[in-house]
């Protein structure tokens, strides 16, 4: 070899050593005796698990932007329901609270609950700014859902917030929530997507599902705010909160799916009315245990604890419990296996299945009566305004 090989050769094995050297004192395997550690900058609000969650961005950012579109609602005359906080009821007065603009036509999305029964609604874009009138276009209780509609004029220039995909949120993902709690104008937190698929109850008492649960901090005045994703996309409105007994947030909200407000928009943006497919049961889910203590003939399937006076299930035969148990389930009912050749094994799955239909369809039920297996023809009727109607008082879940 020639001595240019040899010190090529050398300079080559030189540079594998440094580098080698180099990784090392990195991962600190070897000690170099100086303490110094490299502090990295603060990326963004979540680092990317997926291609399709890529490219999030820090919460300063979605504050800057998206939070330019969201609103302080105040609403004069209402009757407020803060037990949906964990507050006491209050008698008629201003009930205050959240929203988002999602058009540039002065389209803002927010919750029922904080306009209901009130026509005298204001909203501001900025903190002391502006105090303009809203017209309430549409509501919703059965979602807890309501849209109003300003001048598009005197927006100043605000964004619509992106809308996201509910459907896609997985326990773990990053959330960012900005509204008014307890009129702190435009406060931001953070969190988690706890849980998806819970199910909460409407303030008329029926069942909203497929609701996600987050540990970002929500509290009275957060209500009809927007919980986001990394990227400023909304895929929830804040509604709820449990308190553990007592009246402040101890990191458990819940948040109506955006893709249910997404399904509702264009009615309530027209003031149309929603209509919704109504069985007229309550139910009950069954477990191993329930089956054995009650003599069931299988433990899937979903146990009606009410039925409806008059209403859908009771024309077409179907029967509530009648008997009460030590677990405070009525007894004696029939057991719901299936809701047109689908089997179900939740009350929320037999909800799902009369969501899929509308006022005057008929489907079939298949259900048990003791060991009996029967198959019922049912036309379903218009949900009515309270869940209360028909005699079954406090729901466990009604559809």
């Amino acid at each position: 070899m020639s001595r240019y090989g040899y010190l090529l050769s050398g300079l080559a094995g030189g540079l594998v050593v440094l580098v080698l050297g180099v990784v090392l004192i990195a991962a600190d395997v070897i000690d170099t005796g100086d303490d110094t550690r490299t502090v990295v900058r603060q990326g963004p609000v979540s680092e990317p698990t997926s291609p399709a969650k890529a490219g999030g961005k820090t919460v300063a950012d979605i504050y800057r932007t998206e939070g330019r579109g969201v609103v302080f609602v105040s609403a004069r005359g209402v009757q407020e329901d803060p037990s949906l906080f964990g507050l006491p009821q209050e008698q008629e007065g201003t009930a205050t609270g959240s929203g988002f603009l999602v058009d540039r036509d002065g389209t803002i999305i927010t919750n029922a609950h904080v306009v209901e029964g009130s026509n005298d609604v204001t909203v501001s874009f900025d903190e002391g700014g502006e105090q303009i009138d809203a017209q309430v276009k549409g509501r919703d209780p059965s979602t807890d859902l309501a849209v109003l509609k300003v001048d598009p004029k005197k927006i100043n220039g605000a964004p619509p917030v992106p809308l996201g995909d509910s459907d896609a949120a997985e326990v773990g993902d990053p959330v960012v929530a900005i509204g008014n709690p307890f009129g702190f104008t435009r406060t931001v937190t953070t969190g988690i997507v706890s849980a998806v698929a819970r199910e909460i109850k409407a303030p008329n008492g029926f069942s909203i599902s497929n609701v996600i649960q987050t540990d970002a901090s929500i509290n009275p005045g957060n209500s009809g705010g927007p919980l986001m994703d990394a990227n400023g996309r909304v895929i929830a409105i804040n509604s709820q909160i449990a308190t553990g007994g007592g009246s402040g947030s101890v990191g458990i909200g819940f948040a109506i799916p955006i893709n249910t407000a997404k399904r509702l928009l264009p009615q309530l943006r027209s003031g149309g009315e929603i209509e919704r497919a109504y069985l007229g049961v309550v139910m009950s889910p069954v477990t191993g245990d329930i089956a054995s203590d009650l003599n069931l003939p299988t433990e899937d399937g979903v146990l009606v604890t009410c039925v409806t006076k008059k209403g859908p299930a009771d024309r077409a035969g179907l029967r509530g419990g009648r008997t009460g148990t030590a677990t405070g389930i009525q007894a004696g009912g029939d057991l719901i296996v299936e809701v047109d050749g689908r089997r179900v094994s939740a009350p929320e799955e037999v909800s799902a299945a009369i969501d899929r239909h509308k006022p005057g369809d008929r489907i079939k039920v298949s259900y048990y009566r003791g060991n009996d297996r029967r198959t019922a023809t049912v036309e379903l009727g218009k949900r009515p305004a309270d869940s209360a109607a028909g005699g079954c008082g406090s729901l466990t879940t009604e559809p």
